[in-house]
């Protein structure tokens, strides 16, 4: 049988392509206007079809492999309510999610699957972005639920909610349903880091992931034009405190013998990669805070997954 294809845009550092690819999809093509992360993507898989591009300068009928794809993800940059940001952010953010539902117009997938913020789907802040694209999936003829999906609920040792479109032509989209949880329990961060923590012999590694039972807060990329890398806000770096780590920093490489076995400890990019769910051979392009925030932007992998199961289980014959 052959595989499903899709065209994955604003596809970042590929953990939502990654999900599709293990749900039987095969990429079309996948678009960022990053350099970082389209290296990231070319390091790990160098026959997909990567272009260095915005979505707002993409012409579909430059790339005609396009027309001929079951599917249009997009895990876009995560839009916010006005009154929280500057209004130029907010309308490049809004700008981007407009221009993947209007990609619809040209690819005509059979199925759309966007990720973004919760508050997407039921936030009266965006009630104008979702009856634009209300108005323009149905022109389309497509009907689309909307819904939200925690990350940790499907083997990710993250609590991360994640809002979600999914749109089928109208003779697929009784067959949808939205996917249900993989695990009976969710990951705990020590489970998730043990190994790593004792890969260099600190002889804390067994203390500390006996008492890291949470999932991991939400990790957050941050913005490219602010600050370095650190874990997230301060409610969210206190809750790290609460498991032993330090949230305001990133360190090069994981606790050694000769590291205090009681003390405070930082994590690395790699075990933020483990937090989202990455194959720990899949490597990041540039530096350390430019491979965090790959990271913390991503989609975690086992989530595009679930996704593209449940699309695929609705577009079989």
């Amino acid at each position: 049988m052959s595989k499903l294809r899709f065209v994955d845009v604003c596809a970042g550092a590929g953990g939502l392509a990654l999900g599709l690819e293990a749900a039987g999809f095969d990429p079309v093509l996948l678009l960022d206007r990053k350099a970082l992360a389209c290296e990231t993507l070319r390091m790990n898989r160098p026959t997909w079809n990567v272009q260095e591009m915005d979505l707002l300068d993409f012409v579909p009928d430059e790339h005609q492999l396009t027309y001929d794809v079951d599917l249009l993800s997009a895990g876009l940059p995560r839009v916010k309510s006005s009154a929280t940001v500057a209004r130029a952010e907010t309308e490049e953010e809004l700008r981007l999610l407009e221009a993947a539902v209007l990609l619809a117009h040209s690819i005509q997938p059979r199925a759309l699957l966007i990720e973004n913020v919760p508050g997407l789907v039921d936030s009266p802040s965006f009630e104008t972005i979702r009856e634009f694209i209300r108005k323009e999936l149905e022109h389309l003829g497509y009907r689309f639920r909307w819904f939200v999906l925690n990350a940790a609920d499907f083997g990710v040792p993250q609590d991360r909610k994640q809002g979600v479109l999914v749109a089928l032509k109208e003779p697929y989209f009784d067959a949808f349903h939205p996917p249900t949880p993989t695990v009976d329990s969710h990951v705990p961060v020590g489970s998730a880091l043990h190994r790593s923590m004792a890969a260099r012999g600190w002889s804390g590694a067994d203390a500390w992931a006996a008492q890291a039972l949470s999932v991991a807060p939400t990790l957050v990329g941050g913005s490219d034009k602010r600050g370095g890398a650190d874990l997230g806000p301060t409610g969210t770096k206190k809750a790290w405190a609460r498991m032993g780590v330090n949230g305001g920093a990133l360190a090069d490489e994981v606790p050694g013998p000769d590291d205090d076995a009681t003390g405070m400890i930082k994590l690395t990019v790699e075990q933020a990669a483990l937090l989202q769910a990455f194959p720990p051979k899949w490597e990041f392009a540039g530096k350390k805070t430019a491979r965090y925030r790959q990271i913390g932007h991503a989609s975690p992998p086992p989530v595009g997954n679930a996704l593209g199961r449940a699309i695929a289980a609705a577009l079989a014959p």
